[in-house]
């Protein structure tokens, strides 16, 4: 890379700063060109966890720039000081502090990313009700997929609705693209309708493809039981899930379904039959993904002006600072992203 790749420090009270270390510790050829866009003293508090239990020294190197980064040298973590210092936080808990630092490190980081002075960004996890305690303007957003979607039409001067976004979940095995994301179930059902699952199918033909460097075959999922039944246990593949599909391969996109939910993410397991299955909402495709593990799953943001990915879990609460926490999905999350930047 020619730019440095920033991962934000996430939450202080979880494991994020914590992973974050490990990360660096354990994967430095990985994370060579990286820096974290955090807080020197929550680093390394983080570092000196990790150092507690693997028995490694791990030194905490402040940067004055982000371009430092490509020159850092491993067995050490560059922090670009992006916030005001912080006080300790407690481990485990929800706390408005916590909240508002994780959000001004992602606003921050995606800032620099759109201006161009960075390859993109990983964030380490934040808790959804922390940001939300921070108040405005934190508390607008239900997690980084809605404020990194706003911040980049802010930026690009569009309507947040012109630019919409999609969350992909992936692992060794399988990829799978959101029709919603973080809203109620019944508004999910709502929100599958033809206009909204022919831009998922748009978003993730020209995203993954790019990735792939060809065209993917794209799985469809029904949104009902047995896809339907031919209209016994719902209209919607009828009458909105297939003719979205139905125009997507009219305009070139492989597309095909919709297939019994149930059944379709087996068919893409492995990519042997297809590259990418979209799902209708979010725990119908975020199950498949997450069963073999959470260690193993990386999270995309597809369709900003930027790369992002994210480890697959949360905050993880009830371990944080316990040095228990495992940092092979961030590692994950570089790699998909150091792809990205390509």
């Amino acid at each position: 890379m020619t730019l440095p790749l920033a991962i934000t420090m996430g939450d202080a009270a979880g494991i994020g700063p914590e992973i974050v270390a490990k990360a660096f510790r354990d994967a430095p050829e990985v994370l060579r060109g990286c820096f974290v866009a955090g807080d020197v003293g929550t680093l390394r508090r983080a570092a000196a966890i990790v150092r507690g239990v693997g028995g490694v020294e791990l030194p905490v190197a402040q940067l004055d720039q982000p371009a430092e980064a490509l020159s850092a040298p491993t067995g050490c973590v560059p922090v670009l000081q992006v916030i005001e210092p912080q006080e300790e936080m407690a481990f485990g808990r929800i706390q408005a502090q916590a909240g508002r630092a994780a959000g001004d490190c992602v606003f921050w980081a995606a800032r620099a990313a759109l201006c161009g002075e960075l390859a993109g960004l990983v964030t380490a996890p934040l808790h959804k009700e922390a940001l939300a305690a921070a108040g405005d303007p934190y508390a607008r957003f239900p997690g980084h997929t809605e404020l990194l979607q706003a911040l980049a039409a802010e930026h690009l001067g569009v309507a947040v609705a012109g630019l919409p976004v999609r969350m992909m979940l992936a692992n060794d095995e399988l990829r799978v693209v959101l029709v919603s994301i973080h809203v109620p179930l019944r508004v999910a059902i709502e929100e599958v309708t033809t206009g909204n699952i022919e831009a998922t199918l748009e978003i993730a033909h020209e995203s993954v493809g790019a990735a792939l460097r060809r065209p993917p075959r794209i799985a469809v999922a029904g949104l009902n039981p047995h896809a339907g039944e031919g209209g016994r246990f719902g209209r919607e593949e009828i009458e909105i899930i297939a003719p979205a599909v139905g125009r997507a391969r009219a305009r070139g996109i492989d597309a095909r379904g919709p297939f019994a939910p149930d059944t379709v993410f087996m068919r893409g397991r492995g990519m042997a039959e297809f590259d990418v299955v979209v799902a209708m909402y979010h725990d119908q495709g975020l199950i498949p993904v997450k069963y073999p593990g959470v260690e193993r799953g990386v999270n995309v943001t597809l369709g900003l002006p930027l790369v992002r990915t994210s480890p697959d879990h949360g905050t993880a609460f009830d371990i944080a600072g316990s040095g228990r926490a495992d940092a092979g999905s961030l590692i994950a999350a570089v790699r998909m992203a150091r792809q990205l930047c390509r």
